[in-house]
């Protein structure tokens, strides 16, 4: 039934120049002893037709006191006709917000070495700007003069990593 109606359905979504965005959960095989055993609902249709397949996954909790405000989530690139496969990005989603901008830089930062990071500690120029992951984030909302040299600093330590 499924890749009767994508057979179909393919033709008329390339010529609208249309995204079809599919959402699927994964289901698991019992009695896989080698390979995944995870498995996706609707047989093999769906995972053929795609021109990217997405996988998301949250891999912890984000929370201030007992009251959970978001999710730590992974980000894998399993299909894509379109560019390179198999990416991976990590980043974390707030309630009410969407996905946490000064998280991203605050990573971004500490992985191109423009934030140095020892223990809990999160160091820039020499001085300490938080203790933690959320108290460095509330730090930089904080000082938006701090927050735009630190991003400024990253987009060109990638550019260069492009460029070279």
């Amino acid at each position: 039934l499924m890749s009767q109606a994508l057979r179909k359905l393919t033709g008329i979504i390339n010529k609208s120049r249309a995204t079809v965005i599919f959402i699927n959960q994964i289901r698991m095989k019992i009695g896989v002893m080698f390979g995944n055993p995870e498995t996706t609902t609707g047989g093999n249709a769906l995972k053929f037709y795609a021109s990217q397949r997405i996988d998301i996954r949250r891999i912890g909790q984000i929370k201030i006191g007992d009251d959970i405000v978001g999710n730590r989530t992974k980000v894998k690139v399993v299909k894509n006709k379109i560019a390179p496969p198999f990416r991976v990005a990590e980043f974390d989603i707030m309630y009410n917000q969407g996905i946490s901008y000064l998280g991203d830089i605050l990573d971004l930062a500490a992985q191109h070495e423009v934030v140095t990071k020892s223990g809990a500690f999160y160091k820039y120029n020499g001085e300490t700007i938080g203790q933690g992951r959320d108290k460095t984030k509330d730090y930089l909302k904080e000082n938006p003069k701090v927050l735009a040299e630190i991003d400024k600093k990253v987009r060109d330590k990638i550019k260069e990593a492009q460029d070279a």
